[in-house]
């Protein structure tokens, strides 16, 4: 039996969720294949999320869902320096520290509200592609027909390895072992420098579990690690496995770094983990992926719909690509400065020591929070292919947070000059007279008219009566009929 949908996208992780949700504010039927059974999540997993993944919850109205349920605090950094964004023009100038089992569990209960199928216990096995969609075999026997399939299905993705898409880069030099397990004895929380690395040993949330994270003596070890196996290290770096028992999750990670060479192809394209890993170091990785979704969300609801070109999805390839790129050589940088030997420690004294001047702070805060973030659209105002900031403009109604004309997923033509503007996109008249100031570049001039994607970044900013105004809608926006790819 095979069932139609606009898009079927392969795994319901943070990713696959954000994607799911995007399309379909946006009009598409999209489905999301799951092998978990349910929402649940084994394991606290990714520690939180950082500056502009907040703001990109609070542009669809469901922020406060996050922040009722983590602590804000400042979570930025580069290698063992903290980066304060205490300073940074934003509504949300912090972190928030919520485990990903969380985050899941309130982007399950969202997805939920808007009605996402989500196919659980089962997955994805294969696909054929023709020039008409994609034919989506599962693990039950059944099969999918979509226009296109996204593989959000992470590191060892099916998606990615059916398509042919390569994964190039650099193998691992450093691993670890992380497991969430019971203790007998009260173990030895905070960190511990041995001459081979880092360890440490944290509570989860407030009951009985810890988190243990040991750095392993040798690479290349290709079976699943056992509770054994979390014993006999934590004894030889220890002294004792303080009684290690009932686990929850064992799991090892390394450093790995590799990026799909092509986010795209044909009709199939990659998000999240399944286009980049790397070593957790920056907590970028669960961050990068939303973000990714937000990206091509709208982008493949428009070709779905025929309003725009399938050459349309090119851009998100040469958007994101460029920023999963940037955040590989700096979780490659980060291990580096956090090895303990003596040349790196004095690499790390250095570090820390240029982190401490204000604009180099300023400038790799601005890298780690993601709010220094700017796509390449072109010359024009400073804000083009920054995000738009979150400013309270008075509008007919009221005073208005720009936020909140994003809650739809549209694009938003915002007009503050004044005059007559003449657009089929969602239009809104306001008054702003305060300072544009974004994060790590300061004050920019006041335009008069700012043409905002869904993503939130600029696409367009300046004088109403600028041709390059129409150029962008066309280029974004296209209006008019066209056949669906």
């Amino acid at each position: 039996m095979t069932t139609q949908h606009s898009v079927a996208i392969a795994g319901a992780g943070p990713t696959g969720m954000m994607l799911a949700a995007e399309l379909t504010l946006a009009g598409v039927d999209a489905v999301a294949v799951e092998p978990r059974s349910g929402p649940e999540l084994a394991g606290s997993r990714a520690g939180g999320l950082h500056a502009r993944t907040i703001e990109v919850f609070d542009q669809r109205g469901i922020a406060d869902r996050f922040l009722s349920q983590g602590k804000t605090m400042q979570v930025a950094g580069f290698g063992a320096v903290p980066l304060d964004i205490s300073d940074f023009p934003t509504r949300h100038p912090y972190g928030l520290a919520l485990w990903q089992n969380h985050i899941e569990r309130i982007l399950a209960g969202w997805v939920d509200e808007l009605k996402v199928p989500i196919l659980r216990g089962r997955e994805v096995k294969g696909f054929a592609q023709d020039d008409g969609g994609v034919t989506v075999t599962l693990s039950d026997g059944q099969s999918l027909r979509a226009q296109y399939l996204v593989g959000c299905d992470g590191g060892r993705s099916v998606v990615r390895k059916t398509a042919g898409i390569d994964f190039p880069g650099w193998d691992a030099s450093v691993s670890n072992l992380i497991a969430e397990v019971e203790t007998a004895q009260p173990p030895e929380l905070g960190f511990r420098v041995a001459p081979n690395g880092i360890h440490g040993i944290g509570k989860v949330d407030e009951g009985p579990r810890v988190r243990i994270v040991l750095m392993e003596e040798q690479v290349g070890a290709t079976a699943e690690p056992t509770l054994r196996d979390v014993s006999e290290l934590l004894t030889r770096i220890y002294g004792t496995d303080f009684g290690i028992h009932s686990p929850v999750w064992i799991s090892r990670f390394t450093d790995m770094a590799r990026q799909a060479a092509t986010y795209r192809a044909g009709r199939v394209l990659l998000a999240g983990d399944a286009a980049h890993v790397h070593y957790p170091a920056g907590g970028q990785g669960l961050n990068l992926g939303v973000q990714d979704a937000v990206n091509l969300g709208w982008k493949l609801a428009q070709v779905v719909k025929g309003t725009s070109p399938a050459s349309l999805l090119d851009t998100y390839h040469s958007e994101r690509h460029p920023i999963a790129a940037r955040v590989l050589r700096l979780t490659m940088a980060n291990v580096a400065v956090r090895r303990t030997d003596e040349r790196s420690k004095a690499l790390a004294e250095t570090v820390a020591e240029l982190l401490g001047v204000p604009e180099a702070r300023k400038r790799y805060a601005g890298v780690m929070s993601g709010l220094d973030l700017r796509y390449d659209l072109g010359d024009g105002h400073p804000l083009v292919g920054r995000r738009m900031p979150d400013l309270e403009v008075v509008t007919a109604g009221g005073p208005r947070r720009v936020f909140t004309f994003l809650h739809r997923a549209q694009p938003l033509l915002l007009n503050l000059g004044g005059g007559e503007i003449d657009s089929p996109l969602q239009k809104v008249d306001a008054r702003y007279d305060g300072p544009w100031e974004l994060p790590v570049i300061g004050a920019v001039p006041a335009p008069k008219a700012v043409l905002v994607r869904p993503d939130g970044y600029v696409a367009w900013a300046g004088e109403p009566a600028d041709p390059k105004l129409r150029d962008a809608v066309n280029r974004w926006f296209s209006q008019g009929p066209r056949q669906a790819a």
